[in-house]
C-alpha cells in the first residue's frame, strides 16, 4: 500500500509502497478515505526536538483521519450496538492510545493518562491506504458527517474540549489565534450562545476565513486595539472567557490585559519556548487559567457529534476551515502550502 513515512532520523518524508497491515487482537483495520494535515506533521517533517523524541525511522505518520472499517481483529465486539463494530462502518479515530491502568485512566480521566501513545507520532499512523488501530479508539460516525468532516474531527474535538471548559452562554468571549482550531472555537462559542465573540490574529487571510462564522468579530492586533471595539459591542470591563489557541506570548499578554476581574482562560496553544506572564495582574484580577490538552475521552466526541448533527449551518461553518485538498502523491505541495501560512485546514484525499 501507499504510505507517507519518515525514512530516516532527519528532515524529510517519503511516499513509499509498504506492506499492508493486518488487524490483531482488539484491533480494527480501516481503509483511509480522508486525512487532515496538522501542525504536528510539520514538526515531524522538519525533525525538530519533539519529532526526534517520538518518531522512529520507518514510521508512518498522520493522525487526523476518516475511513471505512474493512477488517475486525479477534476479541472485537461485533454488531450494530453501542461500542460494537462491523465491516463497512464509517469512522473517525481518537488518536491518543491510553494505558487503561494508571490512576487517571482508572478514575475515568483517560485524556490525562501519563502513558499516552499517539497514533502517527509514537506509532504508525494514517497517511496511508490502510491503518490498524485499537477498537477502543474508534468512533463510528453518523451519515451526516461525511469524509471531510470526519477527517477533521480530531481538531474539532480539541476546539470542543477547549471551548466547553467554562460556561459560554451570554458571556463575552475572546479567542486568540485564527487557525482552524481557533475558528472552530469561535464557531462553537457563537453556537453555544455567547454574547460577543472576538477572534484575534495578525494574519488577515486567516481572519478572513472566520468571516464565514456569523457574529464573530475578527481583529488584526497588529493594526487595531481590541478595546476600540468595546463600545460597539456593548462591553465596559473586559472579556468573561478567554480561549488561547495561538501559543504566542504576545497573545497571552493581550488576553490577560483584556479579561475582566474573575475571568476564566483556557490554554490550548503550545508555545515554542517559555515566556514571562504578568502575575501581578493575573492575581489582582483573580483570573483562572486552565491548561487543556487533547480531548476528554469520550465525552468530547459525544458533544462534537451532537453539535455537528444538530445543525447544518454549524457543520458548514466547520467545513469552511478546509481550504485545500491534495492527492497523496502531491504531499510535498500540501506540506509547503501548510508551511506558507496562507491556508486553513488541508486535506489529503486517500481513497473514495
Amino acid at each position: 500500500m501507499r504510505a507517507l513515512m519518515k525514512p530516516t532520523a532527519g528532515p524529510g518524508l517519503a511516499l513509499r509502497e509498504v506492506p499492508e497491515p493486518t488487524a490483531g487482537c482488539g484491533e480494527v483495520k480501516i481503509k483511509v478515505m480522508r486525512a487532515g494535515l496538522c501542525g504536528t506533521d510539520l514538526h515531524i517533517l522538519s525533525w525538530d526536538d519533539f519529532a526526534a523524541a517520538h518518531v522512529k525511522p520507518g514510521q508512518i505518520i498522520g493522525h487526523e483521519f476518516y475511513g471505512e472499517i474493512v477488517e475486525l481483529g479477534s476479541n472485537v465486539p461485533e454488531g450494530d450496538g453501542e461500542g460494537q463494530f462491523h465491516v463497512g462502518q464509517r469512522v473517525s479515530v481518537e488518536g491518543h492510545v491510553v494505558c487503561g491502568r494508571c490512576r487517571n485512566c482508572r478514575a475515568g480521566r483517560r485524556h490525562m493518562c501519563s502513558q499516552t501513545v499517539s497514533i502517527g507520532v509514537d506509532c504508525d499512523g494514517a497517511f496511508a491506504d490502510y491503518v490498524v488501530v485499537p477498537a477502543a479508539n474508534v468512533w463510528v460516525q453518523p451519515e451526516q458527517i461525511d469524509a471531510e468532516l470526519g477527517a477533521i474531527f480530531d481538531p474539532l474535538g480539541n476546539a470542543v474540549h477547549t471551548a466547553f471548559q467554562f460556561p459560554l452562554t451570554a458571556e463575552d468571549v475572546l479567542v486568540t489565534g485564527a487557525g482552524p482550531i481557533g475558528i472552530m472555537c469561535a464557531a462553537i462559542a457563537r453556537h453555544a450562545g455567547a454574547r460577543n465573540v472576538v477572534l484575534t490574529d495578525i494574519n488577515d487571510e486567516r481572519l478572513a476565513l472566520a468571516s464565514n462564522i456569523d457574529g464573530v468579530v475578527g481583529v488584526n492586533t497588529m493594526r487595531e486595539d481590541v478595546r476600540d471595539r468595546f463600545a460597539s459591542l456593548g462591553m465596559a470591563e473586559g472579556f468573561d472567557v478567554g480561549l488561547e489557541i495561538s501559543g504566542a506570548p504576545k497573545a497571552m499578554e493581550q488576553m490577560i490585559d483584556l479579561c475582566t476581574h474573575g475571568a476564566h482562560i483556557a490554554l490550548l496553544g503550545l508555545p515554542a519556548q517559555p515566556y514571562p506572564i504578568d502575575w501581578n495582574t493575573l492575581i489582582a484580577r483573580m483570573l483562572t487559567i486552565k491548561g487543556v490538552y487533547g480531548r476528554a475521552m469520550f465525552d468530547t466526541w459525544y458533544r462534537a457529534t451532537y453539535l455537528m448533527t444538530g445543525s447544518v449551518a454549524f457543520r458548514e461553518q466547520i467545513r469552511s476551515v478546509i481550504t485545500h485538498r491534495f492527492a497523496p502523491e502531491d504531499w510535498e505541495d500540501a506540506f509547503e502550502t501548510a508551511r506558507g501560512g496562507h491556508a486553513g485546514k488541508i486535506i489529503l484525499e486517500w481513497n473514495d
